[in-house]
Order: structure tokens, then C-alpha cells, then sequence
């Protein structure tokens, strides 16, 4: 005993003395462990530290959950963003993802002055049916007050089992409280939630994620544009984070010829490369195209924007995209749950990858890993065209300004942690005028007095905003206020046709498109003067 009481406090005056070196270290400097070669010791090792945590640690931890940190830190020393262990509430959040469908009201909330409020019931879902207006606050849930709860968790109590029914109460501006039961089916999200005709020639997709039926919706909105006379279209893929491989290769094919490649999957050393290329005729020989990305188009967005980019069929327009380079497979479990895995690199028809340089910044996150321009790889389109690898989609038309204008940055940072709050004075504001019957047209321009009406609203919630800030950026809020009148008073396509006249991406794409007669004369229009004209700042008689 005595030999044991020795060796415990060497390591504890060790442990003191060295403790000011110890904690000061960061994870990366840290003593690495000897490489176990032999499965057999890795195991053993394995099941030693495993035992003693469980019966020495200062902490009592449950086996099942030394199992769970077990799992969850050898899927995290993988060091790729993109491979997680998916409890099983994971996997039926992203299975209803990929599927679109979920059970229960159809209703799109966000949070505004602290209640779950109405953005917009989704069209033809029970809610809509039912009466439900963008504004409306959820008050209540079967008669329980949500005042305290979260947007998720006023989400939870309205889903539910087909066929059953919840209750619950509204508050409309201008009208007393009221409480509606709707029976809970299957509502179906949209991934081309936007079909348009922004000019008479020109049309307009939006496309919001990939997953089991993109392709198919995306054929038949462009089938109806093109029954309306479209022969140009914007393909929108602004904030879309990607989601199924093999919806990303079937909207690529609706634009491509047989036998052109769209993406080349490359998996573990070894492995021989899957080269995936199209298979059918393209559906709109003639139809010239745009896509549309930005710093949130990832995965199956940049599949399609690299591959349409590559064989000089569209003409990408705005950001760089995200630079999700990879590929994730699903491995289900059977105990539950499912592992997703990276399984592949993907690289474009002219073998660019897009995913970051590791190389050019190596302490950086893996956003800021991005070559500059000047020194990323070159590439040559059939056409001539260089486009650029190394980090993401190069678009061949930069456009969508990244830094707000100064007057907005004045206001923000006299909001501070207020912003949320200006946005209820802001939606409160446009109920008002809705009630009111103020706009008579989704276009309507905003007058200095609605703009009054919000600086009035702001006062009365004693935001810390000085007259002369306000001022300066009333321009900007009568956007802001214009957008929101417009989807209160006329619905989200309204406020989508409003938006898009002072959306500098979409209006560089119709500068492109407008009048195009052939997809390659787009190209030709890249360096024109008018085309890179910048956006005029906001006026009040817009």
C-alpha cells in the first residue's frame, strides 16, 4: 500500500507542477498516441480505457453513453464536416428533407415580437384551406399559450399522426382572437416552391433543395414556361445547400446532350473512377439559360452549375459558390440511426474540383481555404471560355453585392442586439397598413409617410435609433417595408415580383437573357458596358 501512496502523489505533484504547461496547450499540441498497428492491441486498448472511464472516472457515465462519445468522437477525428453519426430523430428529419412531405398543418413560422407567427401557409395545405393568413400569430395550441415557446417547438405540438386533429388560436391584426381545427395530412414542400415570368420572353425558376422529385417538378415549371412563351430562364440555385447526387445528375440532363459528361465520382485509392454522363436528349434545345449561385449553393448546386458551366450551356451569374466538393453515402444501422459517410470526391466534365485549397491558407477554416483567383487552376470550355477549380463555382458574371451600403451599416450597428425587434416594427407596421387598404398594387411605391409610420412604431418600442440614422436609411427600410406590405397584402409571389426588381443578380441575368435568340448569345454579352451597369440605390418614388 505504501509503494501505491508513493506513485499517486508523484503523478499528482507532477500533474501540479507541470499544470500551467498542461492546460496552455491546445488540442493540436498535445502528445500524440503511438500508431497501434495490430487490430488485436487496438481492441485491447480500446476496452481498457473504456473500462476505466467507466469505473474510475471522477464522474459516473453511463456504458451506453461511453458507447455514444465513443461513436461520436471516432466520426469526429475523421476531421470531414460532412460525416456525422444520425441518431434516429436526425435521420427522419433528413429523410423528410429529401422527401419534401411531413405530417401536419402546412404552415411556414417565424418569430415576430416573441410568437410563433404565419410567414406563409403553404398553398393547398390544410392551413391555407382553412383561412390561414401570413401575419397571423399562433397564440395558442389546444389551448395552452405559446407565448414562451420556441418557433420548433410550436412546430412539434401542430404536427402530428395523419388524420388527427389539433386545434389552435390566432391572432389577427384588426380582428378578435379566433381558433380553427384542422385535421393533419401529408404536406408536401416543393423543391421549385417559384415559377415566373419576369419579362415576356424571360422566366424564372426557383429551385430550394434536391431531393426525391426535383427533377420532375423542375421539367414540368419549365414545361409551363415554355407554354407561356418563355425562351430564356433563370435557374435559381441562391441558397440551395444540395441534397440528393442523382437529382443533381437529372436536372443536369434536362439540359444536356447524350454521352456529355456531368460529373466523375472518385472514391478511396484503388477504386476506378464512376464517369456519369448524360443519357437523353435535353428537353429545350433552344431555351438560352442562366443559373443563379451564391455562397450557400453547394453539393448537388454546384454539380449542376459546374456541369451546365463546363459544356458552355448556361451562363452562371452572381457568387461563388459554397465548395462542397464531396460526396455523402448513408449507412443505416440496425439498431437504429444511420452513419453518413464521405465516400467519394467529385470533379466536373473538365475535372475541376471546387472544393477549398488546402493548401493556400492552412490554419484556415475550411471557408476561408480558397485559392485567389489569379492562382487557381485554368480550364478551357468547348467554346474557349476559361473557367476556373480550386474552391468552389467561379460564376462567369459577378454579381450580388457582399457589403451593405454605409448608411445600412450605420443603422445596424445603432440596432445592435435590436435587430429582431426592428423587423416586428417592421412587419407590424405593413399589417397596419394592410388593414388599412393602403397598397391597391403588389408594386406600389412606399411613401416618406409609411416610412413615418415605422420610425413611430420604432419609437414606441424605444428602439436605440437616432432620427438622423433612420433617415439616412430610409430608403433601405422603405424596401424592407415594401416587400413586407406586399406579401401581407397580396401573398409571397407578390412579394417575390417586388424583390426581384431590386435584386442585382437577377438583374444582371435578364441584362444576359433579355431578347436572346440562340443559348450562345449570352456569352457574347458578358463585357457589355450595359450589362455590368451597377443597381441604382433606393429612392422613395421608385
Amino acid at each position: 500500500m505504501r509503494a501505491r501512496s508513493i506513485v499517486a502523489s508523484l503523478l499528482f505533484g507532477s500533474a501540479l507542477g507541470a499544470g500551467g504547461w498542461w492546460m496552455g496547450q491546445s488540442r493540436e499540441e498535445l502528445p500524440a498516441l503511438d500508431p497501434v498497428l495490430e487490430p488485436e492491441v487496438g481492441a485491447r486498448v480500446f476496452e481498457q480505457v473504456q473500462l476505466l472511464i467507466a469505473t474510475r472516472y471522477v464522474d459516473s457515465i453511463p456504458i451506453d453513453s461511453i458507447y455514444r462519445k465513443a461513436i461520436a468522437g471516432l466520426v469526429e477525428e475523421l476531421d470531414d464536416p460532412y460525416s456525422s453519426f444520425l441518431p434516429e430523430q436526425r435521420m427522419r428529419r433528413l429523410a423528410e428533407q429529401m422527401n419534401g412531405e411531413y405530417v401536419g398543418v402546412g404552415m411556414q413560422l417565424g418569430e415576430r415580437d416573441g410568437w410563433a407567427t404565419v410567414i406563409e401557409p403553404i398553398p393547398g395545405g390544410p392551413a391555407e384551406r382553412a383561412g390561414v393568413q401570413a401575419g397571423d400569430r399562433v397564440v395558442a395550441v389546444e389551448g395552452e399559450s405559446t407565448r414562451r415557446l420556441s418557433n420548433d417547438e410550436v412546430i412539434r405540438l401542430l404536427r402530428g399522426a395523419p388524420g388527427s386533429a389539433v386545434s389552435f388560436t390566432l391572432d389577427r391584426l384588426g380582428a378578435d382572437r379566433f381558433t380553427v381545427s384542422i385535421t393533419r395530412e401529408a404536406v408536401t414542400r416543393r423543391a421549385v416552391p417559384r415559377v415566373a415570368m419576369l419579362r415576356p420572353q424571360v422566366g424564372y425558376v426557383d429551385v430550394n433543395v434536391f431531393g426525391a422529385n426535383t427533377a420532375t417538378e423542375l421539367r414540368v415549371a419549365l414545361d409551363s414556361l415554355n407554354r407561356l412563351g418563355a425562351r430564356s430562364v433563370l435557374l435559381d440555385l441562391r441558397g440551395n445547400p444540395g441534397g440528393l447526387l442523382e437529382q443533381g445528375v437529372a436536372v443536369a440532363e434536362l439540359f444536356l446532350d447524350p454521352e456529355q459528361r456531368i460529373v466523375e465520382l472518385r472514391g478511396r485509392p484503388g477504386s476506378v473512377p464512376e464517369v456519369i454522363s448524360d443519357r437523353e436528349p435535353q428537353w429545350w434545345p433552344r431555351l438560352s439559360v442562366a443559373v443563379l449561385i451564391d455562397g450557400n449553393s453547394a453539393s448537388a448546386s454546384e454539380i449542376v452549375a459546374g456541369a451546365l458551366q463546363d459544356h458552355d450551356r448556361a451562363i452562371v451569374v452572381g457568387r461563388t459558390s459554397f465548395g462542397k466538393g464531396s460526396a455523402q453515402s448513408v449507412f443505416p444501422m440496425t439498431t437504429g440511426g444511420a452513419l453518413r459517410l464521405t465516400t467519394a470526391r467529385w470533379f466536373t466534365p473538365l475535372g475541376r474540383s471546387i472544393s477549398p485549397s488546402i493548401d493556400s491558407v492552412p490554419d484556415a477554416g475550411p471557408r476561408e481555404r480558397v485559392l485567389a483567383d489569379t492562382a487557381r487552376p485554368r480550364y478551357t470550355t468547348p467554346m474557349g471560355r476559361v473557367v476556373l477549380g480550386g474552391g468552389g463555382i467561379v460564376p462567369d458574371v459577378i454579381a450580388g453585392d457582399t457589403a451593405q451600403p454605409a448608411p445600412v451599416q450605420a443603422f445596424v450597428r445603432a440596432l445592435g442586439p435590436e435587430t429582431a425587434r426592428y423587423r416586428d416594427a417592421v412587419a407590424r407596421t405593413a399589417l397596419t397598413f394592410k388593414q388599412r387598404g393602403a397598397f391597391t398594387t403588389a408594386l406600389q411605391p412606399v411613401s416618406r409617410d409609411m416610412v413615418n409610420a415605422v420610425w413611430d412604431e420604432m419609437s414606441r418600442r424605444k428602439l436605440p435609433v437616432d432620427r438622423d440614422t433612420f433617415d439616412a436609411a430610409a430608403p433601405w427600410i422603405a424596401r424592407a417595408l415594401g416587400y413586407e406590405i406586399a406579401r401581407v397584402a397580396f401573398g409571397p409571389d407578390a412579394e417575390f415580383m417586388r424583390r426581384a426588381q431590386n435584386d442585382p443578380t437577377i438583374t444582371r441575368a435578364l441584362r444576359l437573357l433579355d431578347g436572346a435568340g440562340s443559348p450562345r448569345e449570352p456569352f457574347a454579352r458578358v463585357d457589355d458596358p450595359g450589362v455590368l451597369l451597377p443597381m441604382p440605390e433606393p429612392t422613395f418614388d421608385e
